[in-house]
């Protein structure tokens, strides 16, 4: 009776254990922002400068507890005393921990940056895709890498760019791009094309 005590208790604490995780989890992924500030995960990434999600992510942290309590409570019931229990249920919350974690850098290392530097369009050609008036505001869109970026720019000299017209970057003064309207080219038979 005391063996069937022991056991009962070890599994009821195993069951507590997952609850705790289980409810921790869910709080954080409700409430996950509050958590952020109160882990050391903060403190970790500024050191370890890796960027992306922290094994001590509080979301990792709790997926490792639900996992630690579920499999050594299942351990004790199938008969294992409490420190085989415990061995099982540490690998196992290891081992599903690691799989969140690893799965969760890899959602952060499919996020596109949608920052801009300055070089990135400094001497590009863009193309006016509203008017800039005379000594006013327009709106260029210009390729960087693979996607399209449109910025509010200004024509260099104060002159008027109708829309549609073809234009190289000349300067970056913080989100507003200074340009100028493209040079014309000699072609091959002797006209001029833009």
């Amino acid at each position: 009776m005391v063996e069937l005590l022991q056991a009962l208790s070890a599994f009821a604490v195993f069951l507590a254990i997952a609850a705790f995780g289980f409810l921790f989890l869910l709080v954080s992924l409700l409430f996950g922002e509050v958590f952020e500030h109160f882990s050391f995960e903060h403190e970790i990434d500024h050191d370890m400068d890796q960027g992306g999600p922290s094994f001590l992510s509080p979301r990792i942290l709790s997926v490792f507890i639900t996992a630690f309590g579920g499999a050594g409570a299942i351990a004790t019931y199938y008969g294992l005393s409490t420190l085989p229990a415990s061995g099982i249920g540490f690998f196992t919350g290891a081992a599903f921990a690691s799989l969140i974690y690893m799965f969760a850098r890899f959602l952060y290392s499919q996020q596109a940056s949608t920052e801009v530097k300055a070089t990135d369009v400094l001497g590009q050609t863009a193309r006016v895709v509203v008017g800039i008036p005379k000594d006013g505001l327009g709106q260029v869109r210009c390729r960087v890498g693979e996607e399209l970026v449109d910025k509010i720019a200004r024509s260099s000299d104060g002159a008027p760019i109708p829309e549609n017209t073809p234009v190289t970057v000349e300067q970056v003064l913080g989100e507003m791009l200074i340009v100028n309207r493209l040079k014309a080219s000699p072609t091959p038979g002797g006209r001029a094309q833009q």
